[in-house]
């Protein structure tokens, strides 16, 4: 499959299933896919700066989106930078190891 194949697959996935991203004023970049590996990288940011569940997003998109497009082996979510950058909230890692997310499913 080529990138170009990997990067629009994955991109569709995420704008058909994790549409409160761009519903809530945020937006998501592919930064980065290695056909040969699997691999992507996403970016999110914009209206994501600041939400409560920010954290647990990303965490889904690292877990559901290998399940759901075929030749997506591993996925890197990160905050965006530049002019669009995400500034969420400074507790992101700690929230992610909290006990009380660890079950949490987002509804998408």
């Amino acid at each position: 499959m080529s990138a170009q194949s990997l990067e629009r697959q994955t991109r569709n996935y995420l704008s058909n299933n994790v549409p409160q991203i761009q519903e809530h004023g945020g937006h998501f970049e592919i930064e980065d896919v290695d056909e040969e590996s699997g691999e992507v990288t996403v970016a999110i940011g914009g209206a994501c700066s600041g939400c409560g569940i920010a954290p647990m997003t990303m965490r889904a998109i690292r877990h559901r989106l290998p399940d759901e497009v075929d030749d997506v082996s591993k996925v890197t979510v990160r905050r965006a930078g530049g002019p669009r950058a995400a500034v969420m909230p400074n507790k992101t890692e700690e929230m992610e190891e909290m006990e009380e997310y660890e079950d949490y499913s987002p509804p998408f």
